[in-house]
């Protein structure tokens, strides 16, 4: 039977009764996935976090990132525990270490595979609604798992937040087989968002192609945007509106 690493995070948090976790979850063969998990006592539900970029975290087993920080669903980790959900962040898989790390490998069977053991090991930790959230490239990893894991019961719903709408280089969430959709589905978007694959003006697009008997759109206003429009610390990344865009997450999973 292969080893489940879990390795106690011993570092300061903002919830300062929320002891962070480090798990690494054997996936396929010879793989494993490293995970940063958050969680109230007793959890109203999970929100398995996928970031943007290029996905490779590098999280350390002392639970320090080597990149991504920064991103919205990273940054912002203790304020969804703040709201009663169990977080757990995605980094990329052992053998995706380094370059690409996830780059053309989110819409692949591998990839499937680690969500899907990711998923089984949460079950074995609490019985409570689990979501998949991506942001900007993490919500290519998130659509294409909803519309190839449409029999995995244990995935409640999914969240996607400043979403991938075109793109010349990989398949945008646009092209994918939307209408295999069935669960729940949240889309939250910045109505300024200035990234060249993420338009507003595309968010409608994204819309008609849902057929999921419970979407939503949740158009956000408001914030600052700095350096690139594309990084995380721009209207992109809801800086200056985190405690905002989280809640609403929150309150729409919660009630789903």
């Amino acid at each position: 039977m292969r080893f489940l690493t879990i390795l106690i995070v011993m570092t300061l948090s903002l919830c300062a009764d929320i002891l962070p976790k480090v798990i690494d979850v054997p996936t396929r063969s010879n793989v494993s996935e490293r995970l940063l998990v958050l969680s109230p006592d007793v959890p109203k539900a999970v929100v398995v976090l996928f970031a943007g970029g290029h996905g490779g975290i590098q999280l350390t087993s002392d639970g320090k990132f080597g990149w991504g920080e920064g991103n919205f669903l990273i940054r912002t980790r203790e304020l969804f525990v703040k709201e009663g959900l169990m977080v757990v962040i995605v980094d990329a898989p052992s053998d995706r270490q380094s370059e690409p790390y996830l780059n053309s490998f989110r819409q692949t069977k591998e990839h499937l595979q680690d969500i899907n053991a990711i998923v089984a090991w949460v079950q074995t930790q609490t019985t409570a609604p689990l979501w998949l959230v991506g942001t900007s490239r993490g919500t290519q990893s998130v659509a294409y798992a909803a519309t190839e894991l449409t029999e995995q019961k244990a995935i409640h719903g999914f969240v996607l937040t400043s979403t991938i709408l075109s793109d010349a280089k990989s398949k945008a969430v646009t092209k994918m087989d939307l209408e295999k959709i069935t669960k729940p589905i949240l889309v939250v978007h910045h109505q300024n968002d200035g990234c060249s694959h993420c338009s507003f003006d595309l968010v409608p697009s994204l819309m008609s192609k849902l057929n999921a008997s419970s979407k939503e759109l949740i158009a956000i206003e408001g914030g600052q945007t700095k350096g690139d429009p594309c990084n995380a610390f721009g209207y992109h990344g809801f800086n200056g509106v985190e405690q905002e865009v989280v809640s609403k997450i929150s309150q729409w999973v919660l009630s789903h």
